[in-house]
């Protein structure tokens, strides 16, 4: 039997198990895939189940795609075309580097409570998931005075939808760009918190709201179908028509007219612009152009949350690299053409959905590596160091 019709069998294997208790983090992935499967469509992804720790070395295997030496005195250019110095298609080294970084904080012991000592600014905020049994510790927001406090003001309840699925109330788009106000989507209401006072303010709202990002100083809160955009001095909505799981978390300093959605599968991958006007609204689908691919790499699906800084959009991706099929990666693409420029292959031995884009750090992007790592990559000079290690539970950043 070829190896390529193993991986397909052991795919197929690993979809039906499990685990009796799976970690929270993993919910809403589940939920994804599983409405994907009813409507028909999967994306083929091999899977490899893990236990504890996090895989810093990525299978050798298949040939890789045609790249080039990455340098570090590469310049930003034109997303269009990627730089002559950088390849379209990357990949990080077997062993990471980890140069230090203040979210490295994000482990350490909780000194303080956020009523008793609130933030200037909060860099991130941090909810403990235990990957083996997926019992969830209390929100700590940590400031950019390095201190870890407790988030004791509020403790939100799980989201859940309509069917009764659960998970943690702290999304990837809970901090707000200033990193001043967090927010987390529950039912039948928004609940925001200024982590600068420690005051709470909840809003009022129908149905299994799930997901929350903000644009801006805007706040959008969602269920399964609908997304609100929410007036948070008055309390006021108004529905926007994009999908809440599709929603790309707006660049801060961008249009505050524009959203932008991706969705979509295989040659179906559309990016959707959405701009509201005073005299009415405006949406325009162009599809993903992938011609600056080399042959036999594509984007297949992408999931998670898709983050905006100036013109480049990266999100998280099931892709195809030197014709293997379902790699886990994170795609860049210009937002306003929508061609995809870079591929990160991060391989296909690791947990499915394994990782999320928490947004960039400058022209750095952020991203989750396995359940418990952190990860920075430069598309620009294909460079990939580690941010933190054994960092296991849900995150939301804020920009840097």
């Amino acid at each position: 039997m070829r190896e390529e019709d193993l991986g397909r069998l052991l795919t197929l294997a690993a979809d039906e198990i499990r685990p009796e208790r799976p970690a929270a983090a993993g919910w809403e992935r589940a939920r994804r895939l599983r409405r994907h499967r009813r409507a028909g469509v999967a994306a083929a992804v091999a899977v490899v189940l893990l236990t504890g720790g996090t895989v810093l070395t990525l299978r050798p295997a298949d040939p890789p795609a045609p790249t080039t030496p990455a340098t570090s005195t590469a310049t930003t250019t034109s997303t269009v075309t990627p730089a002559p110095n950088a390849s379209p298609v990357q990949r990080p080294p077997t062993q990471l580097n980890y140069p230090g970084d203040p979210l490295g904080r994000l482990g350490d012991p909780v000194t303080a409570s956020l009523s008793g000592r609130p933030v200037r600014q909060a860099l991130a905020l941090y909810q403990p998931i235990d990957p083996e049994t997926g019992a969830e510790g209390r929100i700590r927001v940590l400031g950019d005075d390095g201190l870890v406090r407790d988030l004791d003001v509020v403790t939100p309840a799980r989201t859940r939808d309509a069917s009764g699925n659960e998970a943690v109330a702290l999304k990837s788009g809970s901090l707000s760009p200033d990193g001043r106000l967090a927010a987390f989507a529950q039912t039948d209401e928004v609940i925001v918190v200024d982590l600068t006072t420690a005051q709470v303010r909840r809003y009022p709202l129908k149905g299994y709201l799930e997901h929350v990002l903000w644009a801006g100083d805007r706040l959008f809160v969602g269920d399964n179908d609908t997304t609100y955009e929410l007036d948070r001095r008055t309390g006021a909505t108004r529905t926007v028509p994009l999908s809440p799981w599709e929603l790309v978390v707006p660049d801060p300093a961008g249009r505050a007219d524009a959203l932008l959605a991706l969705g979509g599968l295989r040659d179906g991958l559309t990016l959707t612009r959405w701009t509201r006007s005073a005299d009415g609204t405006d949406r325009g689908d162009r599809p993903l152009d992938l011609r600056a691919l080399p042959a036999g790499n594509r984007v297949n699906e992408f999931y998670a949350r898709g983050w905006q800084r100036g013109d480049e959009i990266a999100q998280a991706a099931w892709i195809t690299t030197g014709g293997m099929d379902g790699v886990e990666g994170v795609a860049v693409l210009d937002a306003e053409t929508g061609v995809v420029t870079r591929l990160l292959d991060l391989g296909r031995d690791r947990w499915k959905g394994c990782c999320e884009v928490l947004g960039w750090d400058g022209d750095a992007v952020l991203l989750r590596h396995d359940p418990g790592g952190l990860l920075r990559w430069r598309p620009t000079t294909g460079e990939v160091t580690g941010v933190v290690r054994d960092l296991y539970g849900e995150l939301s950043l804020a920009p840097r």
